[in-house]
Formats: C-alpha cells, sequence, structure tokens
C-alpha cells in the first residue's frame, strides 16, 4: 500500500472512531443466486450503471465468501458465525419447516437495535417460516417480504416456471401424483419442511401478519416494491432521527425469473440478464434516496449475493469454476461491493477474503455496539480491509462447509479439496484447474492439520462441540395452507386466499 493512502486510511479510522463521531446507517443488499459475473462492474454485458457507479465510488470485494446455498448463507449474515455453527442443516430450509433460526441467536438487528438502531427487513428472510423464526422475532422492528425462495409454492402459482411460461405437463403430473401424507411425514421426519409438490401457497408478509398470497402476476412487482419499502424506511427512520439498519434481500434472480415490463428484453441475456438490469435499478434507486437526503456520506451500503450462480440455469460465474450448491470457487465466491462515500476509498479492490459472517462484528464495531460474550463469533472485523489499512488481512483461513461436511479449506491464495487431495494456487489459478498438491506437500499438510483443528470444534462432518442448537416448534403449520386459509396466529383482516 502507498505510504499517503495508509495514512489518509489511519486518519478516517480515528475520526469514525471518535466518541462524538455520529454512528453510521448501514444498507445491506443481498441478491439471490447472483453469479459472479452477473454485474458489469465483474466483467458483465449485462447493463448495470448503478452498481458500476457503486464500484468505481467504493471497494469491490473480489474474494468474498458466501455459502454454497441460501439458507446457511443468510445464517452466517445474521449470525456472524459459520453457517453450521448457527444453522446446522444439510441443505436449505422449506416451507412449514419444524426448525430455524434459533431465537436465541444474536442477529445483526439484535446487536444493532439495542444500539437505538430502527431496523427492518424488505425482502427474502429464508431461516425459518414459523412465526417463531420470522424477522420480528429476530431484531428487526419491520418486515416486508416473502418467508423463503420464490420457487417453494404450487405450480399452479407460477412458482416453478419462468414469466410467460405455465408448468410442464410432467410438473404438473408431479404436484397431482405426490400424496399430501407423504410431503407430511417428511416434515416430521427431519424438520426441513415440505420439499417439492404440493407446496402451501407463498406468503407474503408485513410484520407478523400474512397480507397477501403470492401467483405469477405478484412476482413480477416485487422488486419495485421491495425498493419503495425500503427507501420508505429509511425517510421515516431519517424523520425520526435515528441511525437505521435495512436488510434489503430481493427473492431476484433466483428462479423463477419475473422481471418488470420495464426491464423485459432488455438484456443481451435472457430473463436473467433483465432481472440483474431491474436489481441493478434498485440498488440505484436507493442509492438516489441516499444521496438526496444527504445520507450518503454517513451510509455504509454493502451489495453481495447469497451464493454463487446456478450455471444450469444460465448463472454466469466467469473464469470460476463450478455452480451453485458446490464447495467450488464458482458456488460460494461472490460479487461484493462495498460502499461509503469519503470513507472507503473509491475506485479500489481488494482481493482479500472476506465473508458474510464478518458482516455482523464489522457493522456493530462501526456502531460502537458491544457483541454478545456467551457466544463465539466466527466474524472479524473488516473495516480495515474496507479502507485499505491493514499490513496483513485480519482472516487468513476459511472453511468451506456443504451443510454438515466440511469439504475444502483456504489459507492465503491455497485451498486445498479434502476428498481427493486437491490443492489449488487462487491467484494464480482461479479456476482451480491445476491440482499441485504433489509439489507442495508441505501445504497439503498444513491445510489438512488446520481440517483436523476443527474437529473439536463445527466437527469436520456431522455436528461438532461447537455447534449451536436449532430453533425447534413441535407442530409446525403452513402459513397459508394448500385450501388458502390462513393460519389465525398470522392472519390479518382476510382470513383467506383462495
Amino acid at each position: 500500500m502507498k505510504p499517503l493512502l495508509a495514512l489518509t486510511a489511519l486518519l478516517s479510522l480515528a475520526r469514525l472512531f471518535a466518541a462524538d463521531a455520529p454512528r453510521p446507517n448501514f444498507v445491506l443488499i443481498n441478491i439471490d443466486d447472483l453469479g459472479y459475473r452477473e454485474i458489469g462492474a465483474f466483467g458483465s454485458d449485462n447493463k448495470t450503471p448503478a452498481l458500476d457507479r457503486m464500484a468505481a465510488e467504493g471497494r469491490k470485494l473480489t474474494s468474498h465468501y458466501a455459502a454454497p446455498v441460501c439458507s446457511p448463507s443468510r445464517a452466517a449474515l445474521m449470525t456472524g458465525s459459520y453457517p453450521k455453527r448457527a444453522l446446522p442443516i444439510p441443505h436449505v430450509l422449506f416451507p412449514n419447516a419444524a426448525i430455524g433460526l434459533n431465537p436465541d441467536e444474536h442477529t445483526i438487528a439484535d446487536v444493532l437495535r439495542s444500539a437505538g438502531y430502527a431496523t427492518a427487513c424488505v425482502g427474502k428472510w429464508h431461516l425459518g417460516d414459523q412465526p417463531e423464526f420470522l424477522p420480528r422475532r429476530q431484531g428487526f422492528d419491520y418486515y416486508f417480504g416473502l418467508p423463503y425462495s420464490n420457487d417453494m409454492g404450487p405450480n399452479e402459482d407460477g412458482t416453478k416456471s419462468d414469466f410467460g411460461k405455465k408448468p410442464t405437463a410432467a410438473q404438473a403430473a408431479k404436484a397431482k401424483n405426490v400424496a399430501p401424507k407423504k410431503a407430511a411425514a417428511s416434515v416430521e421426519d427431519d424438520g426441513i419442511g415440505i420439499r417439492g409438490a404440493p407446496q402451501p401457497p407463498l406468503a407474503l408478509i408485513e410484520n407478523d401478519t400474512v397480507i397477501g398470497r403470492i401467483r405469477a402476476d405478484d412476482q413480477v412487482p416485487l422488486i419495485r416494491r421491495y425498493t419503495e419499502k425500503t427507501i420508505s424506511f429509511i425517510r421515516d427512520a431519517q424523520a425520526k432521527d435515528r441511525p437505521f439498519f435495512v436488510y434489503l434481500a430481493h427473492n431476484a434472480v433466483h428462479f423463477p425469473r419475473y422481471p418488470s415490463e420495464k426491464f423485459r428484453g432488455s438484456s443481451p441475456n435472457g430473463l436473467l440478464g433483465d432481472w440483474v438490469q431491474e436489481v441493478d435499478w434498485s440498488v440505484g434507486q436507493v442509492l438516489d434516496a441516499l444521496r438526496e437526503q444527504k445520507l450518503d456520506r454517513n451510509t455504509f451500503v454493502l451489495f453481495v449475493s447469497d451464493n454463487g450462480g446456478p450455471t444450469n440455469q444460465g448463472a454466469n460465474n466467469g473464469a470460476l469454476r463450478g455452480s451453485k450448491g458446490s464447495t467450488l470457487e464458482g458456488g460460494i465466491r461472490v460479487p461484493g461491493l462495498a460502499w461509503w462515500p469519503g470513507k472507503i476509498p473509491a475506485g479500489t479492490s481488494t482481493d482479500a477474503i472476506t465473508t458474510m459472517m464478518d458482516v455482523l462484528p464489522t457493522f456493530a464495531k462501526l456502531a460502537r455496539a458491544p457483541l454478545a460474550a456467551d457466544r463465539k463469533i466466527d466474524g472479524v472485523d473488516l473495516w480495515p480491509i474496507l479502507v485499505g489499512a491493514p499490513a496483513t488481512p485480519p482472516r487468513d483461513v476459511f472453511l468451506y462447509h456443504r451443510g454438515l461436511l466440511l469439504e475444502a479449506v483456504r489459507s492465503g491464495p491455497w485451498k486445498l479439496h479434502l476428498a481427493k487431495n486437491e490443492l489449488y494456487h487462487l491467484t494464480s489459478d482461479l479456476g482451480e484447474a491445476s491440482n499441485v498438491a504433489a509439489q507442495h506437500p508441505e501445504i497439503v499438510a498444513r491445510l489438512t492439520a488446520i481440517a483436523d483443528a476443527s474437529h473439536s470444534d463445527l466437527g469436520r462432518d456431522g455436528i461438532g462441540p461447537g455447534v449451536r442448537a436449532l430453533g425447534r416448534v413441535a407442530h409446525p403449520k403452513p402459513l397459508i395452507a394448500l385450501d388458502g386459509t390462513v393460519r389465525t396466529d398470522v392472519a390479518g383482516p382476510q382470513k383467506n386466499f383462495p
């Protein structure tokens, strides 16, 4: 690092943490299934001017790690811990799950609300759909959104097919032939929820109330509605002179894709590209609102994806090998952008390891909010990396879990896939194409030792002693039943949505 830039960064840190400095606001934007190379700043030909400007005015995070799939990634984001520590499940949660993120966990929202922040979650939650697990029980003052992915609903509601398409005959036959008792039995067996068909209708929730049933036509305006709710919350918090934290978690660009009419056909990459461009519009609206209200100089905005893009659905992970669901780089490394004019240096980039679980301790440090001493946090404060100050990055080791299994370990540029003893140097071999284990036995031994050491904490497979308990309810019920009836404890003025 150049001496002048390092000195500037250190002076910025000193001013930021002065006792009389105003505490920053936070906007955390999480996109669903966005591939590594889906936005212009990371090499896409999709038109993303707002995100490109965000990168030009901020810092690109080129080695940002999530998890292979949605629920574990969001658990890491909320708790500052490895996904396996906070949400020990083999894959993702489904509708009517008996388990979810334990309300005893200390989420980002819990930590910031305890420090006086107004907190809102807008969009996809996916950490449990029973009332005990929803955002208002996890530290958020306000919630508007869907409890899980936009494909988790009945075929006839358009959840299994893109805009303008109808379920195939095979999908319809599958839905008809799966007995409800079989789906119900899966809930009792493992608590993960109802997979496949027949899943219950997809519920739109505001605060603690089901306010609608999401069908195909309702998916089209979701990005706009989420954006409007986010900006409205920001304005309300400003009017009350409160610092705020908004978690904007778009269901886009997860399959099925439902871009609005304005963006349909606007990209060179089909409905997926169209929805990426609509996400960009949303980001632009939020950033413009911050500028208009003169909040941009005191608001930290972080943009990420929850996992790698699914290449079998057309996603573009660029040079990264692999896809959503894997611990290859294409399954778990995601595009990241950090923006705070005047604080984060413009037009910069870092290849240091950053992760979802680092967000909580970073926000807490900036908000001068204490973390609970009774639980282990795996995340580290990234602020020195974001301003370019550290001589050495605060994180050198990252563990790649897929469900309950530790599959790979990274230290510095070296990544070891444990099952096949494959070693890759990610700086020179981003695509994990050349296994160099035979040439570097000492590196293999060191990374294997790191993996072995994790056994006494998280466990290399299964549940280790450092894994915390899931939340669990005895008798889960769908938010909306198959006949459209809404649970009485989450029903609004309208009691059903046939």
